[in-house]
């Protein structure tokens, strides 16, 4: 109690034996975790029972679904691609770490636009990064749907804010429900960032980057 200890909650694919890897690899570790493996456990939990138990001390499984899951989930609500009668069953922690590593899905909103002059090209570029489309549906906008996609940033800017719905309103969009392991950051790591220029300079084969124009007509929400 003479100082803080800092917990951390990881979760990736794979996760025991990842993190048991980089541990290894670190060389401040490498001379003792080769004498006795069991070190590890001064840093991590080696099971899901083990981390389960750990982690119920310091976490709530609510703190486990995370800010992007729930806007995930309530776009998915207002935009009808669930049933309105169908719920979201959250399972338990222990039963997730069980389980070990999921097939995940996430969606992309192709803006108005962008879909109807590249969606051939687009989707091509998914079938290379590996993933599945298994879900597809055109869709106009209504205003409260469009608001609900909006960062506060954006909304605090009124003249932008209307620039944005007015935009999203416009035409048609096109959103497809993706599947692939890791799916959520793979999508938003091969977006970049929401400014297609900002993206054009870190790296020119970004998607917003390639079918981006400004950061309204950026192409993508995801």
């Amino acid at each position: 109690m003479s100082n803080p200890v800092l917990v951390c909650a990881l979760r990736r694919i794979n996760a025991f034996r990842v993190l048991a890897d980089a541990l290894e690899r670190l060389t401040q570790w490498r001379e003792k975790l080769s004498k006795s493996g069991s070190l590890l456990q001064i840093v991590m939990a080696l099971t899901p029972e083990v981390t389960f138990r750990q982690a119920i001390l310091f976490f709530t499984e609510t703190e486990f679904v995370t800010a992007h899951a729930q806007h995930l989930i309530k776009f998915l609500f207002f935009s009808h691609l669930v049933g309105e009668r169908q719920k979201c069953h959250t399972e338990s922690l222990f039963t997730y770490l069980q389980t070990g590593a999921q097939i995940l899905c996430t969606v992309l909103l192709i803006k108005p636009g962008a879909w109807s002059r590249s969606f051939a090209r687009i989707l091509r570029e998914l079938d290379l990064e590996k993933f599945t489309v298994v879900g597809m549906k055109h869709i106009n906008l209504e205003p409260g749907v469009a608001l609900g996609l909006l960062s506060s940033e954006v909304k605090q800017d009124p003249a932008v804010l209307e620039a944005h719905c007015s935009y999203l309103t416009s035409d048609t969009a096109l959103v497809l429900c993706l599947q692939r392991p890791n799916a959520v950051k793979k999508l938003i790591d091969l977006l970049g960032p929401e400014d297609p220029k900002v993206a054009q300079a870190l790296d020119p084969s970004l998607w917003r980057a390639q079918y981006g124009t400004s950061t309204v007509q950026n192409g993508f929400y995801g």
